[in-house]
């Protein structure tokens, strides 16, 4: 595979990430098709770095569907947006188990200072609404943070 390609899709992933975070902001919504996309591309990514099919591939799809289960739960509970739970569930195809857990920690500080300065800027205003935290930022940011090091150390 050339090297082109296999620059061109952590493009991909960052355009993508820095899209659905701008569109949570702007919508409080991540387009379906986004997600998707994430999604997709990432077996695309197995293939141009040489991932194995067994067990690095089934593994991978495993850590997926569990992170996803993990966040259906949460939406169901009320507690999470649809879109950010495919998201995270997208990019849980990305990276292993270790620096998942990582993405998840930094997305829950993330998360919870931008609801904290939304709390504080909402006082500010004197604004009764609570405010719809865009999750999709803390996401986005998380990611591409915990991504950064084991998507360019496939170029090394």
């Amino acid at each position: 595979m050339g090297a082109g390609f296999a620059w061109f899709l952590p493009v991909a992933l960052l355009c993508l990430l820095v899209s659905a975070g701008i569109e949570d902001v702007r919508r409080r919504e991540i387009a379906h098709w986004k997600n998707a996309a994430i999604a997709l591309l990432a077996p695309i990514w197995w293939w141009a770095t040489g991932m194995p099919v067994w067990p690095n591939m089934a593994v991978q799809i495993g850590i997926a569907l569990a992170i996803f289960a993990l966040f259906t739960g949460l939406w169901a509970l009320g507690q999470i947006g649809g879109g950010d739970v495919k998201l995270i569930g997208a990019l849980a195809l990305w990276v292993p188990l270790l620096p998942m857990i990582s993405m998840l920690v930094l997305m829950s500080l993330i998360g919870g200072v931008i609801a904290a300065l939304m709390l504080i800027e909402r006082k500010w205003r004197r604004d009764p609404a609570v405010p719809q935290v865009p999750y999709g930022v803390a996401i986005a940011c998380a990611a591409l943070l915990t991504f950064h090091e084991p998507l360019l150390n496939h170029f090394r």
